[in-house]
């Protein structure tokens, strides 16, 4: 089986407002798919109904191969997940807390405690109250109690959301491990999209409801174009410029006096010269790329131009 999860015009809707809206979406087997969207987007409520804890007006989700209405004791099983902010016994230490969650999923193996808590960096930390907890600690108690029954697939909202850079990369550089050590299948919500950029494998662009566009890296390196950056002393000017006396059209704005420019890459010289010719001088030049950020703004209507 290839495909772990996948969604057939998945429909969510409170009264007449429709949160998640006609959203097909395809996880594969040793994907980190990386759900982005803005918040309010429709992300949770749609991680909601794939955890089976809201049911949808409409459409269909698959899991493992069956319908998640058919199946959904036996899916649950293989899936581990965070949905919002993971909640604790704060007066208790973190093994308690693992223990109390281990009886109520009927899991035997007390060494599966151990296990996680090393796996997520906690060990030595297991006989604190998590009340003393940082909240990256936090998060990583919810990965690892996500984590006790060995799942397939992770169902992750929003974990990195208020950690420090740190804390961030440390999160990052977990699920990094979990799916190269222990072949797991991520869906990650997040609306930090640079954070996403360096840990996808597929990423999902949800807007208002809709799932915009679904996409691989690869393709997306293709799409994220090189482009040469320049800072000007008028903008305006200078785009007037470069369309008249160079035929450049295929450039965007990307900040005050600042243009990104898609053609005549390799003539960095052309550009400088004929802006300062015509009286625009020419703060700095670099030859760059498209971010994720950059993608997505043109993908949910955000592109700005001069």
């Amino acid at each position: 089986m290839n495909e772990i999860l996948r969604t057939r015009h998945l429909t969510k809707r409170y009264g007449s407002k429709t949160v998640v809206h006609d959203l097909n979406m395809t996880i594969r087997v040793g994907d980190i798919y990386g759900f982005l969207g803005q918040n309010g987007a429709g992300k949770t409520t749609t991680l909601r109904m794939l955890m089976g804890l809201i049911q949808p007006s409409d459409g269909e989700i698959e899991l493992f191969g069956s319908a998640l209405h058919e199946n959904k004791r036996s899916a649950m099983e293989r899936i581990g997940a965070i949905i919002e902010y993971p909640g604790f016994y704060l007066n208790l230490n973190a093994v308690d807390n693992l223990e109390i969650h281990r009886r109520l999923m009927g899991m035997g193996n007390k060494e599966c405690i151990d296990d996680v808590l090393a796996t997520v960096g906690l060990l030595d930390a297991k006989r604190q109250k998590v009340r003393s907890y940082s909240l990256g600690m936090k998060q990583r108690l919810g990965i690892a109690r996500a984590l006790l029954h060995h799942p397939e697939l992770l169902l992750l909202d929003e974990p990195t959301n208020g950690l420090d850079p740190g804390g961030i990369k440390e999160m990052r550089q977990l699920f990094l491990e979990l799916a190269r050590k222990r072949g797991i299948t991520f869906l990650i919500s997040s609306h930090l999209l640079s954070e996403i950029e360096q840990l996808a494998t597929k990423v999902g662009i949800i807007h208002k409801g809709k799932l915009l566009e679904e996409i691989d890296r690869e393709t997306l390196q293709k799409k994220t174009r090189h482009y040469l950056e320049i800072k000007v002393t008028d903008a305006q000017k200078a785009a007037f410029i470069l369309e008249q006396k160079l035929g450049i059209t295929d450039y965007v704005a990307a900040g005050p006096g600042i243009l990104r420019l898609y053609e005549h890459l390799e003539q960095p010289d052309q550009v400088s010269l004929t802006l300062a010719n015509n009286g625009v001088g020419v703060r700095e030049m670099a030859l760059s790329g498209d971010s994720l950020e950059d993608y997505f703004l043109k993908i949910t209507g955000g592109e700005r131009h001069v």
